[in-house]
Formats: structure tokens, sequence, C-alpha cells
């Protein structure tokens, strides 16, 4: 299973992810975290992005599939691997078709997740995050259970992103539209492509996604 999961902010992409993982033994390879991690470890990669972010510019695409490439090459992403957040460009999906052939692990499938946004300008402006232990919740769909205690035993402690206001989700909702429509067109002329209704409990845009990749 080698999949590259699209969506925007708050379509659930990143949770699907990692019930797959969970499911599937497969690792979710958000791009996020495996640059915090590079960075937090000090490799050269990790090294060469901190400079570039820290002089306040976007990491360049060839470090990004640098760090890809040394993550897939970790023992548990041999059965497959799901990337969440990666790619974001046209430069980007050529340039990991590339790495992905030179490593023999070419994409089985693109899955996009479909949601009004409406619904996605709900979801965002209703999350919350603890700053502790850095879980997600909502405080209509998804709120802290009773009784539900943090990392450190206390309760958690919840704030809203900046970004998660809605004029911000509303200027990043557009920004993914126009970016990444690209994207799914690339993808659908390489017969990669698979749609699903995201907007749903877990479990049945679960099933949704399952079916889609099994298509």
């Amino acid at each position: 299973m080698r999949l590259v999961l699209l969506g925007a902010p708050g379509s659930g992409k990143g949770t699907q992810a990692q019930r797959m993982q969970a499911r599937h033994g497969v690792p979710q390879v958000s791009t996020g975290d495996l640059l915090r991690e590079a960075v937090a470890a000090g490799t050269p990669l990790g090294r060469a992005a901190k400079a570039v972010m820290d002089a306040g510019q976007l990491v360049d695409d060839a470090t990004m599939l640098g760090i890809i490439r040394e993550r897939l090459a970790r023992p548990d992403a041999a059965r497959g691997y799901i990337l969440d957040g990666f790619p974001r460009t046209i430069p980007q999906a050529d340039g990991l078709e590339a790495l992905l052939g030179e490593i023999g692990q070419p994409l089985d499938a693109v899955v996009l997740f479909d949601v009004d946004p409406v619904v996605l300008e709900k979801r965002l402006a209703g999350r919350r995050t603890c700053r502790r232990c850095g879980r997600v919740f909502h405080v209509e769909s998804n709120p802290p259970r009773p009784g539900d205690r943090c990392v450190d035993g206390g309760p958690h402690d919840l704030f809203q992103r900046p970004d998660d206001n809605v004029e911000t989700v509303r200027q990043r909702l557009g920004v993914y539209c126009e970016r990444t429509q690209p994207l799914v067109d690339y993808y659908a002329r390489k017969g990669l492509l698979r749609h699903i209704d995201a907007d749903g409990s877990l479990e049945e845009v679960d099933a949704r996604l399952e079916a889609a990749i099994r298509r």
C-alpha cells in the first residue's frame, strides 16, 4: 500500500492516515513531522532545512525529497507508506515520482478527500489543540471526554491556533484550492486519482477510503 492523501485543511486526511497506519501497519509519512524530526536530530538535511527556515524561507523541494527518501528507507516502510502533506505542487509531484521510481516504490493511488467548503470552515473554526500533548479536539464533534487526562495526568490545556479563526481559514482554503487543483488534474491524467466523500463519521469515511484504495 503506497498512497498519497490529498485534501484541504480540516478534511480529515491526517486522522484517516493515523487510522490506516494502525490498521495496515504502514507508516504515516507527514512532511511536517519529518521536518521537525530532522531539525531536532541535527541530520545534515535537518541542518540545511533549519538554516532555510531560520532565514524565513520555505524549505526547498530537493531538501524535502531528501528527507522523504531517508524516511522511506526505514524498515517500517518496506511494505508501504501513506504520504500526508506532500506533494503540494507539480514540481514536487514530478520530483516525488522520480524518487519513488529510483527506490522502486511507486504509488498505488492518490486519494482526494472531498468536503464542502462550508463544512471545512466549521470544522477548522471549532478545532482546539492541547498545548501539552498536541492532541487535536473539536468543540462539537470531538471534545475531551469526561475524565480524559493529558500526558501529565492533568486536564487538557486547549487553545485555538491562530490559523484556525474563520477569516484565516477562508484564506487557507482559497490558497489550497488554487494550488491543489493542478495536482488533482496531474494525478487524474496518470490514472492514480480516487475521490472519496470525506464528510461523515470516522467509520463511514474509513469504509469509503478502504473501498477507494481497493478499486
